[in-house]
């Protein structure tokens, strides 16, 4: 059902981007239109996830890094990996204080799963683990292609509606070209929006069960959320098409599980959580994730 409702999902963004070509150059627009959305989602295949790191300012942790944190960070990503059945993801690191990660990649031999400086001086060595396993859950279930093509096609779908107001006005009207500028890229990020809370509470649940303990996440979330609302993440800010791959919002003042939010609310991920956990105290974990402290936090 999840797969089903995601393709109709994407159906319908491509159905908008048609539809506004329409509007703005009528049969030959929407054909135009047509060509367009088939050769992006052909090249988001292929180069979407290099793009969306590139725009979000990350670079890739080489295995000959000095710093010790970064190693034992990249270890514990090869750890989660193996035990959700994963070849090891790339792992790229962002230079931002808000604390934040998303996955990306077209297969899971193809992931890369990117982390904040903000996210790994922020939280434990176990809140860590927990929020990589989140990523790795999205890698497992496929869910990476899924929201980058989608990032990709509302992106564009805001580009066109701009266009509309300078080369659709003579079919349109201003006022006609006007409410598409304002409507469209709003209906594209519903669409965003719809996919990425579904995909959400899945990846939750399947990475708690990866990392082994429901509570890393869920305290992750809690302090990702308090650190999002104090610090800007300016990466995401210029591309605010790509904020539903984060594991929590990273725009400025949207916390709330609201109509216009890209994410769950914290609180309501938070309970699906601490339900999970039950009575667990101690996860099925190797003994060096389950120490209190690790290199950081």
């Amino acid at each position: 059902m999840g797969t089903a409702k995601t393709f109709i999902l994407l159906a319908m963004l491509t159905a908008l981007f048609m539809g506004i070509g329409y509007l703005v150059a009528g049969t030959t627009g929407m054909a135009i239109a047509f060509v367009v959305a088939a050769a992006m989602n052909l090249f988001s295949y292929w180069n979407a996830d290099k793009i969306v790191l590139r725009m979000q300012g990350a670079k890739e942790l080489t295995p000959d890094n000095k710093s010790p944190m970064l190693r034992t960070f990249a270890k514990d990503v090869a750890s989660l990996a193996e035990r959700a059945g994963l070849p090891a993801p790339k792992i790229y690191i962002i230079e931002t204080p808000q604390p934040n990660a998303f996955a990306t990649g077209r297969s899971p031999s193809h992931a890369a799963v990117a982390a904040t400086t903000g996210l790994l001086g922020m939280l434990t060595r176990e809140e860590v683990a927990g929020v990589m396993a989140h990523e790795l859950a999205h890698v497992r279930n496929r869910d990476t292609l899924t929201m980058t093509v989608t990032a990709t096609i509302a992106g564009a779908i805001g580009m066109l509606a701009n266009f509309a107001l300078f080369f659709g006005r003579e079919r349109t009207g201003l006022i006609g070209s006007l409410a598409i500028m304002i409507i469209a890229p709003l209906a594209a990020g519903l669409v965003q929006m719809a996919i990425s809370r579904s995909r959400e509470y899945e990846a939750d649940a399947k990475g708690a069960e990866i990392c082994g303990n429901p509570l890393w996440l869920a305290s992750a979330l809690e302090k990702i959320e308090r650190g999002a609302r104090a610090s800007v993440n300016v990466q995401a800010e210029r591309n605010p098409a790509m904020a539903h791959m984060y594991i929590s919002n990273p725009l400025s003042g949207h916390g709330v599980d609201n109509l216009f939010s890209t994410h769950p609310s914290t609180a309501s991920r938070v309970a699906a959580l601490r339900r999970m956990a039950g009575d667990q105290i101690n996860a099925d974990v190797s003994p060096e994730m389950r120490r209190a402290a690790g290199p950081w936090g």
